[in-house]
């Protein structure tokens, strides 16, 4: 399905849905630390969210088993929070949450250092990862192409020397969970399908240190870099404006 333009009362449901999805990540970051399991956090995601009144679309999305991925150091995405996956002084922790509002969606997510970096390349991975995702976000307005974004993702990435996983990307996002088209972290402008006012989409960064080539855990869902090495994954959802882009699911300053 490719990403409608929404009405005035669907934008609406997403930026409640966004404000929720942003709260609850907020709350996440406040309680990730060495010792605690990525399970626990799935608890905490999930009573948050129903105390808020949403849903959960990722849980039982393609038979995913939980409300929330929760990846660690080499997992680039779709980590299954277990009991028994406890997070270590150190670790990166990227925490992949989405939010179901009145029947509209929202998809967000975040890389942390639990306790201190253990290195200046492991918190300028994080940094830059960032970065990336909002230079993606400046170039966003009514008529930008996907390849316009992509690009704009690249330079940053590239310019730090981090491998660009090309195998995943970003999407539409709204009425389902994932909608066309495809929002590549890399590209050439002028290129790519068009986007237009009202439209929402999830552009996504996901960089490594090392090989951009990703494989496939033995559970069928969680995705690791290929040479082990260390990886961060940011999101938000964003609406396309006349002028520029609303970011859905950033906290108010």
């Amino acid at each position: 399905m490719m990403t409608q333009v929404k009405t005035a009362t669907e934008i609406l449901a997403m930026r409640e849905s966004g404000a929720m999805l942003a709260a609850i990540l907020k709350k996440l970051e406040s309680v990730v630390e060495p010792g605690i399991s990525t399970k626990d956090l799935a608890v905490v995601a999930d009573r948050e969210l129903k105390l808020l009144g949403g849903r959960a679309p990722f849980l039982g999305y393609q038979g995913f088993p939980d409300v929330i991925c929760i990846s660690l150091n080499d997992e680039v995405v779709h980590g299954i929070p277990k009991p028994d996956r406890i997070i270590g002084e150190g670790d990166l922790v990227s925490l992949d949450f989405g939010v179901n509002y009145r029947g509209m969606i929202t998809d967000s997510a975040v890389t942390l250092i639990a306790g201190s970096p253990k290195s200046k390349q492991q918190a300028d991975l994080v940094k830059f990862t960032r970065a990336s995702l909002y230079e993606g976000i400046a170039v966003v307005h009514d008529g930008v192409r996907t390849g316009d974004i992509g690009a704009a993702v690249q330079a940053v990435l590239e310019k730090h020397n981090y491998g660009i996983v090309t195998d995943l990307v970003g999407h539409g996002v709204g009425h389902n969970l994932h909608e066309d088209p495809n929002i590549p972290n890399y590209g050439r402008k002028n290129t790519g399908p068009w986007l237009k006012a009202g439209m929402t989409i999830a552009i996504e960064p996901m960089a490594t240190l090392g090989s951009p080539r990703v494989v496939m855990e033995h559970d069928h869902w969680t995705i690791r870099s290929f040479d082990h090495s260390l990886s961060a994954h940011f999101e938000h959802t964003v609406l396309i404006t006349e002028s520029g882009s609303e970011i859905l699911t950033e906290m108010p300053v």
